[in-house]
């Protein structure tokens, strides 16, 4: 079993913070990613409100991250936490490949894209569904598609996939966006079609996508639109399995519930970033990651 100060569980912009503060602070470090280092945030189209940078990829930025993070961490990507137990003096963290012991766990594992648990979603997921533009963009370029939402995300997906040259529409299931106002005029002034309170009822195809039956609420009728991709963006939903796990407290969305230093109320077990909800932006994720590292080092120093 392998020894570490802290584990920490995500590399994604608060996991990789926390690396880098943790190893700062002199703290023998470890992040654990079940995928590759970068998290949701490095799906990010384009992200122009990062401090240092007027406009960057949110996977240039997280590779940057990455690489910082490399100096003061261990991190270990493809390899997904199992379980983990709390004793009385340690943390076991155990993996599909390795068990560790721990002073400390932060908890960084953020969120995951929220479905729209309607028929045939699962089934074409990967031939012609997608829940992010910046990675599957590219296979639609001259072809139509659909972006489900209407908030920040959709909206940076609906440009995104504007600018790579597909022919894309916005479905929103009220009469107005939730996206910020600067990114609602450059879809105006992009031109980018926006089918009003209407839902997706479902999704057909054969061997790939190529319709979407979409129920418009107002008018209470249906309408089939032959399309060659669907991408969803309506929101995600917290990664907290490990925090009920250990016995610490989550809301009634399962967001954990952490203090002012992302203490949350299991002794050394701390969270941050988007698993803990409110404000969900690389900023805020990044500074919630520095305060659970600091955290952990001041309880492992005070107690030692």
């Amino acid at each position: 079993m392998e020894e570490y100060d802290v584990v920490i569980a995500g590399a994604g912009p608060a996991g990789l913070t926390a690396g880098i503060y943790a190893g700062r602070d002199g703290l023998k470090a470890l992040v654990l990613e079940k995928a590759l280092k970068g998290g949701m945030g490095s799906t990010a189209p384009l992200v122009m409100n990062f401090p240092a940078f007027k406009s960057i990829t949110g996977m240039e930025l997280l590779k940057k991250i990455g690489e910082q993070a490399s100096y003061y961490a261990k991190i270990r990507e493809s390899e997904e936490i199992k379980s983990v137990e709390k004793t009385p003096e340690r943390i076991v963290v155990r993996t599909d490949k390795n068990e560790y012991s721990a002073k400390a766990f932060i908890i960084a594992t953020g969120t995951k894209y929220r479905e729209l648990g309607v028929p045939g979603e699962m089934q074409f997921i990967g031939k012609g569904i997608s829940y992010c533009s910046i990675c599957d963009g590219m296979f639609f370029r001259g072809k139509e598609v659909l972006v489900i939402g209407g908030g920040n995300s959709a909206a940076e997906h609906a440009l995104h996939l504007k600018d790579i040259g597909c022919k894309v529409k916005m479905v929103h299931r009220r009469d107005e966006l939730r996206a910020q106002r600067y990114l609602q005029e450059k879809l105006e002034k992009e031109g980018v079609p926006i089918i009003w309170n209407s839902v997706v009822k479902e999704i057909k195809g054969d061997t790939v996508l190529k319709s979407v039956v979409i129920h418009d609420r107002v008018r209470d009728v249906d309408e089939e639109i032959p399309v060659n991709g669907v991408f969803i963006a309506i929101g995600e939903t917290p990664s907290s399995q490990l925090a009920v796990e250990l016995g610490a407290e989550v809301d009634a969305a399962s967001y954990i519930v952490t203090d002012k230093d992302q203490k949350t109320n299991v002794h050394r077990v701390y969270a941050a970033g988007d698993v803990t909800g409110g404000v969900k932006q690389l900023v805020v994720a990044c500074a919630e990651g520095a305060v659970a590292a600091v955290s952990a080092y001041n309880d492992i120093k005070i107690e030692e």
